[in-house]
């Protein structure tokens, strides 16, 4: 997939605007399925201390909302964002609950898993794309954002 059409993917935020993934071009970008109800919900504080650390530089946090594994997303968009704002102070998009794999996939996820080649293992998987939509880097659910692994990447994008 170019990098033309993943700008052009369209996304629909958790306060139902829609917009595309290209709302974010010139930007990295950092993409996560998260949940409210993981054992690594906790990440959400290293997600809003990188984008707010990192946010100035140029870089984005995308989060998505699955339920897909083990229910672990149960909550209506208002109840998700209520959850993240007031337990984590989450200030980064948060998009429409959507699946990230099979036949429901949302059309980013099939784009940056290569049409279900190698699909999403659990909650809290991260990609970090360039200012430019390519996908640098994957990084496991386990792989904190405050990880030196996921840090140096980050910082590499943004240099």
């Amino acid at each position: 997939m170019t990098t033309q059409t993943l700008h052009a993917i369209p996304v629909t935020l958790n306060d139902g605007t829609e917009t595309t993934l290209g709302a974010l071009a010139g930007q990295a970008v950092l993409v996560v399925n998260v949940a409210s109800k993981c054992g690594f919900t906790k990440q959400y504080d290293a997600l809003e201390a990188l984008y707010q650390k990192y946010r100035d530089r140029g870089l984005a946090v995308l989060g998505m909302p699955c339920n897909q594994f083990g229910g672990q997303e149960p909550g209506t968009a208002e109840e998700i964002a209520d959850f993240c704002r007031k337990n984590f102070g989450v200030s980064f998009p948060l998009a429409a609950k959507t699946d990230v794999n099979g036949a429901d996939a949302h059309p980013l996820y099939a784009a940056l898993t290569n049409n279900g080649a190698e699909p999403i293992t659990w909650n809290f998987e991260k990609f970090l794309l360039d200012r430019d939509g390519v996908v640098l880097a994957r990084f496991a659910p386990a792989v904190t954002p405050d990880a030196p692994e996921l840090i140096g990447a980050v910082e590499a994008a943004l240099a």
